[in-house]
This record gives structure tokens, C-alpha cells and sequence, in this order.
């Protein structure tokens, strides 16, 4: 991997446990008493140092692969827990988060789209998946604060407000994650072939699909299910 200036990795890594810690801060606000809890605890600490070995080891460079590694191994398994959460889990723990923590995490992707410009720059990935071209993921990241304080103030929540931004919020999410995947080195590739998506099959940067994406999502999902069942909490 190309030598890239020291700040690009210290920020994505400071971004990626600012992410985790705040959602397990939501976790935790459920209580220890639920195993679905317990589990993500142990989980997702264990899931960051496992998807580390793994790309330091070289394991996810092998883009030949079909499927390909990073989907088997790393993206895949993180969005199978959460369809098997939101299928499992839905009362006695999705119902439990914060709505407020589940709103505001979303501040992270305001670094983590610096990262991907940075990344860009040093020919890590293709200027179609920064806000140089046609990723504006951005803006859930900006927004978020402004969402928060509107739909949060005087006590009283928002719903509709935070539905539209949640929904809205979910496709720029979408539209990045199919342009990445499509720009990724392998079989399936269909964009980018002058510089494609090769920064996520190293560390640290293997944490974007595998867990700071996944959180995205979660949080996302779980945010519309409380507003759809009326929980504001």
C-alpha cells in the first residue's frame, strides 16, 4: 500500500472508535440484562481486532477470489447480525436504544468523508466515491447536529422530521456503498478500472465496510423502526 500522510490513518482510526464507543455507549443504555446486549459488547471489540489480523495478514488483497473475500468474510457476516437482530431482537432490544444517541452518531461521517477525499488524493480510491464527484454522503454527517437540535428541543419529539431524515440520510448511504462496491478490485468490478476502491482491502481502512458502515446502517434502521412503532425514547 502507498505511503500516505500520517493524519489520513490517525483520523479514520480516531473516527472508527469514536463510532464504536458511541454506539456501544447506546448499548449499554439498554442495560446488561438482554443477551442481544451482552453479545454486541463482546462482538464488536472482538469483530475490530479479528477484521485487523485478517487484512494485515494480506487475506482480503486477493481480489481473484469468488466471491470476493471482503463480502464473504468482512461486510457480509456484519450485515447478516443485523438482519438477524432486526428479526431476533426488535422488542426487547432495538426498541431499547436512544433515539438521541441513534441521531446524533451520525456526526461521524462528516471524517469519515474527509478520509475517503484524503484517500482520493493519494490514489486509494476513485474520485466518484468522495464529494469531489458523486458521493454527498457528507451532508447526514453536517446535518446531523442541526436534526438533533430541531428534532429533539422543548422536550417534545419530532417524528416526522427525523423519518425524512433518516430516510434521505439511508440513500446517500446506499448510493456510496453500491458505488464502493462496484469500484472495488474483483470479479464484479464495474467502475473505476484506472484507480479503483483499493484502500478498504487494507488496515485500518478495511474497518469502513465492516464496521463503520454496518453501525451507519444499524443505527438507521433501528431509528426508523422506533419512529414506525411510535417509540420516541
Amino acid at each position: 500500500m502507498e505511503q500516505l500522510p500520517a493524519h489520513v490513518s490517525n483520523v479514520f482510526l480516531i473516527t472508527t472508535f469514536l463510532t464504536v464507543g458511541i454506539f456501544l455507549y447506546a448499548v449499554r443504555s439498554t442495560g446488561f440484562n438482554s443477551k442481544p446486549a451482552k453479545f454486541l459488547i463482546f462482538l464488536v471489540p472482538f469483530w475490530l481486532i479479528f477484521q485487523a489480523v485478517v487484512s494485515i495478514s494480506g487475506f482480503f488483497q486477493n481480489t481473484e477470489a469468488v466471491p470476493p473475500r471482503i463480502f464473504l468474510f468482512g461486510a457480509g457476516p456484519a450485515l447478516l447480525l443485523i438482519a438477524i437482530y432486526f428479526s431476533f431482537a426488535r422488542g426487547n432490544f432495538i426498541g431499547a436504544l436512544p433515539l438521541r444517541i441513534l441521531t446524533i452518531i451520525h456526526v461521524i461521517r462528516i471524517p469519515v468523508e474527509l478520509t475517503l477525499s484524503w484517500l482520493y488524493d493519494g490514489g486509494m480510491v476513485p474520485r466518484i466515491m468522495t464529494f469531489h464527484g458523486t458521493n454527498f454522503d457528507i451532508l447526514s454527517g453536517l446535518t446531523a447536529p442541526i436534526i438533533f437540535f430541531l428534532a429533539f428541543r422543548s422536550g417534545k419529539v419530532n417524528k416526522p422530521l427525523l423519518a425524512v431524515w433518516n430516510i434521505a440520510a439511508l440513500g446517500l448511504v446506499f448510493n456510496i456503498v453500491i458505488t464502493a462496491v462496484l469500484c472495488i478490485p474483483s470479479p464484479i468490478q464495474q467502475l473505476a478500472f484506472d484507480q479503483p476502491n483499493r484502500a478498504v482491502l487494507y488496515f485500518p481502512y478495511i474497518w469502513l465496510p465492516t464496521v463503520v458502515v454496518p453501525i451507519v446502517f444499524f443505527c438507521h434502521f433501528a431509528s426508523l423502526y422506533k419512529l414506525a412503532t411510535g417509540n420516541t425514547r
